[in-house]
């Protein structure tokens, strides 16, 4: 019984430090992850764009055009996210900078 109350202790005390540094570290490798997002879905773009669909059945020319649509709508929606999280972290990072500063000069 006195288990639950252990692992909530041991929680709290185990997390880690949010730090200026570690908010840039972290930007740095969500806006690498968004940069190659984004080449990704260049890549994948220019490929369907030079590979054209060869039918005449409506059929398959509407569930190719949703799924090529859908690819690369994916890796569009991967690098926006990573790089609004590039953003907020590096912004974060710049608000913890100043409260440090702040702090000094009291």
């Amino acid at each position: 019984m006195s288990e639950p109350n252990a692992t909530q202790q041991t929680d709290s005390q185990t997390q880690a430090q949010i730090t200026p540094l570690r908010c840039v570290t972290g930007s740095v490798i969500s806006g690498g992850l968004a940069f190659a997002a984004y080449s990704l879905m260049i890549a994948i773009a220019t490929t369907f764009a030079n590979k054209p669909i060869h039918s005449d059945n409506p059929i398959v020319l509407n569930i190719a055009s949703a799924v090529r649509t859908l690819v690369v709508g994916m890796t569009a929606l991967a690098s926006g996210v990573f790089g609004i999280v590039a953003v907020g972290l590096l912004a974060l990072g710049i608000q913890l900078l100043f409260q440090q500063f702040a702090k000094r000069q009291s």
